[in-house]
């Protein structure tokens, strides 16, 4: 029997909403401070841009891949959704478990830094500004999904026109007299592989949230095509918009600059325009983090939709009100990210999300593999391009990132593997307390 909640999504969504998905899920404050990263580890022009390149590609063949797996299952839940049609029911709740735990983690911290950026504009405490950040964007979402996916597409192309400007004014203004520098001082025969390593790291932790379509896949009005465009277009406009930003950083700020600095945009901007360059880019932080803000409190409610719905989680969960938002499963997901906030420690927590985040998109390309082999007669819309290889080294890069952060973060990633276990008591739990069929 179907469960009338099953009924509340509403299928009003399209590519313009999972594309500002995608660019408001992926863009954040860190493509202002990556940049210096990547300079620092390969301090080459060409190299920069070259390692930018390859991390959109890695981007780029993970959305190929997921396009696939949102095309053929289009459900609510996120990345459970795979997990649970390819492994089973236990290991789905596994996957969807940590996605939310990993989306509250990742949200207290921006709506924290968010609030402290704005404590010396506002009498409140930066604590008191991230919960009334919260307060204002689930005051948003309430409405309904047209009003969260409004909200969405607003704040996306003003994040989008935010760093193009920036790009615009670095290419466009004169630049004052600068400090000459090679173009390269790498030693000669230096080893590239861990700096490479390093970098790359960084940059696809910059492009960390393209998957954000795939929350939604039971929204769009026409998920098979509306899905894989809204994947693999995003991905594209923000590898674009990257590649511009850092080409643009490298056309003002000579290359030791730019390696040396914890944040070259504000530094290109106060040459620029002076010690208003500081209050610009704290602007476009501003923009960037609401952006991501407004995603992750939109998306994070879907995973607990779909796990109320399945039957993993108390059946009140599920619950949808007249607009399409799942209501029940927002306050739960806004409240518990409130009390992270409040807990005002986020160092163990970031270690701890960052794991889950690289576990997340290898558990569905280890999906993707299983289901063509286990259900090769389900129905595939859009069929992942160059497969086996693009899984296969997609999943590759993964893991070889997965092993490195057991390995430089081992308690944490520990720590990590312990909270998803967890779900497993409260899967059990829940099994128990809800009533025989």
């Amino acid at each position: 029997m179907t469960d009338k909640s099953s009924q509340g999504l509403l299928s009003v969504l399209g590519v313009g909403f999972g594309l500002a998905g995608a660019v408001g899920g992926t863009i954040g404050a860190g493509i202002l401070r990556t940049p210096g990263l990547v300079a620092e580890q390969l301090p080459a022009p060409e190299l920069v841009l070259a390692i930018w390149v390859a991390g959109g590609l890695y981007a780029l063949l993970g959305a190929i891949c997921v396009a696939e797996l949102a095309s053929c299952l289009p459900r609510a839940g996120g990345w459970y959704v795979y997990a649970e049609a390819a492994f089973g029911r236990r290991t789905g709740f596994l996957v969807g478990w940590s996605d939310w735990i990993a989306h509250c983690i990742g949200l207290a911290w921006i709506v924290t830094t968010l609030g402290d950026y704005l404590r010396d504009l506002l009498p409140l405490s930066s604590p008191a500004i991230a919960l009334l950040i919260l307060a204002v964007f689930t005051g948003i979402q309430c409405p309904g999904v047209r009003s969260g996916g409004a909200s969405q597409e607003v704040l996306s192309l003003i994040k989008a026109l935010a760093f193009l400007a920036l790009v615009v004014a670095c290419f466009a203004l004169p630049l004052p007299a600068r400090i000459e520098a090679p173009a390269s001082f790498i030693p000669p025969g230096s080893p590239l592989l861990v700096p490479v390593v390093l970098a790359l790291q960084a940059v696809i932790t910059t492009y960390d949230g393209w998957a954000c379509p795939i929350y939604f896949a039971e929204e769009f009005n026409e998920p098979a095509q509306a899905l894989p465009r809204s994947l693999i277009g995003g991905v594209l406009a923000v590898a674009v918009l990257y590649l511009l930003i850092n080409a643009a950083l490298l056309h003002v700020l000579p290359i030791p600059v730019l390696a040396e600095s914890n944040l070259p945009a504000a530094e290109a901007a106060r040459l620029l325009v002076g010690e208003r360059g500081g209050q610009v880019i704290t602007a476009v932080a501003l923009v960037a983090l609401l952006g991501v803000t407004n995603t992750v409190v939109m998306a994070a409610p879907r995973i607990l939709f779909g796990l109320g719905r399945d039957g993993f989680l108390p059946v009140g969960v599920a619950e949808v009100n007249s607009g399409g938002t799942p209501l029940t499963a927002l306050l739960i997901t806004v409240g518990s990210t409130g009390l992270l906030v409040l807990s005002g420690s986020f160092e163990r927590l970031l270690g701890m999300g960052a794991f889950l985040y690289v576990c997340l998109p290898l558990s569905g390309l280890i999906a993707l593999l299983v289901l063509r082999r286990s259900q090769p007669d389900l129905e595939r819309p859009f069929r992942c391009w160059g497969y086996p290889l693009t899984p296969v080294v997609v999943g590759g890069v993964s893991l070889m990132f997965l092993a490195a952060a057991l390995w430089s973060d081992t308690v944490n990633s520990l720590l990590a593997l312990a909270l998803v276990l967890s779900g497993g008591l409260v899967a059990e739990a829940s099994n128990r307390l809800r009533p025989a069929a």
